[in-house]
């Protein structure tokens, strides 16, 4: 009982999307030069638009994808345990008029994963390094649950390069104690992403949707397929990093220092965020709310019949109010 108990408080803390089995190690990120190596299964991963490849300065190969022309750019951060299709339903309506931009983190997807670095400060690095490499002066990050905090900490670092942000069911607004954050960094280790069972790796994904769209299926199906490639370790290793890096490199006190106009989407289900057993009285409105008090010039719009796979599961509201906010 307390293994399950475990589980389901990591669950409920990030929008784990992709894993979860509990174990008692806590994770550490690494920062050697990845290999070049690529792994046949995550590479015949089946993405709706073509995948590009660069090179960044540290080494690390980011797979990407480049859609549309437009005034604005827009650079998609998608969550923990992700990859890029998680954004297949907001490119193809997006990228109409906006230059669109949906990265794999390292560690993720069809990019580099070995020995890559992990953490919010690297990954909004390895954003404005991909900006960098495509000559992209400023551009608008959206980010979805842990691409939220991200996308916030690129902001901070290099304000000047972001010109709004648009944060899906953002990572960061919702805080911790360290008691908490050492039970979330001890429950997903790399060893306990890998010995998911099956049936426990589809009902974490189930349960980032208030109801799961058919056409969701291929996340169940790339997850399961992934569990059986050579790199699922190091993928393993990505998510437990990412998990320790999320609550070791807070934002929150920092969200007043932001200068860029930010809008904050949730859906009114959100399972995720706020954490169901270590906030229990908190709401998905009062957190989104907490984001709105502290960031300067920022908006919220929550969804009905959403959960926290808000920008999929009601594409059309979450693209039409991403226009709005643009315009």
């Amino acid at each position: 009982m307390k293994r399950n108990f475990r589980q389901t408080i990591v669950l409920a803390g990030f929008g784990l999307l992709l894993c979860l089995h509990a174990q008692c190690q806590a994770p550490a990120a690494t920062s050697a030069a990845p290999a070049t190596t690529t792994d046949a299964v995550f590479e015949n991963l089946n993405y709706k638009y073509p995948v590009k490849k660069l090179k960044l300065a540290n080494g690390t190969t980011i797979a990407y994808t480049d859609q549309g022309k437009g005034p604005e750019t827009l650079i998609f951060i998608h969550g923990l345990g992700s990859y890029l299709p998680a954004w297949d339903k907001n490119i193809g309506e997006l990228s109409r008029n906006y230059r669109t931009i949906a990265l794999d983190l390292p560690g993720y997807g069809k990019s580099s994963k070995e020995n890559v670095q992990v953490g919010m400060a690297a990954y909004a690095q390895a954003v404005l390094a991909l900006m960098d490499e495509l000559k992209i002066k400023q551009a608008v990050l959206v980010g979805h649950s842990m691409g939220g905090q991200i996308a916030i900490t690129a902001a901070l670092q290099a304000p000047e390069r972001v010109k709004k942000l648009v944060l899906a069911a953002p990572a960061g607004l919702e805080t911790f104690t360290e008691p908490q954050k050492q039970l979330f960094k001890a429950t997903v280790t790399p060893e306990s992403v890998q010995k998911t069972p099956d049936e426990k790796a589809v009902a974490n994904i189930k349960v980032n949707f208030y109801q799961m769209p058919a056409d969701a299926q291929f996340m169940i199906d790339d997850r399961l397929k992934m569990a059986q490639s050579a790199d699922f370790g190091n993928y393993s290793k990505a998510v437990a990093a990412s998990v320790a890096a999320m609550v070791d490199e807070p934002v929150y006190d920092k969200l007043p220092q932001l200068q860029a106009p930010t809008l904050i989407v949730f859906g009114e289900q959100d399972a995720l965020i706020p954490n169901k057993y270590l906030n229990p009285n908190l709401t998905t409105q009062a957190v989104a709310n907490t984001g709105k008090e502290k960031i300067k010039n920022s908006q919220v719009v929550l969804l009905p019949q959403a959960g926290h796979f808000v920008q999929y599961e009601q594409a059309d509201a979450f693209n039409k109010a991403v226009r709005e906010f643009l315009n």
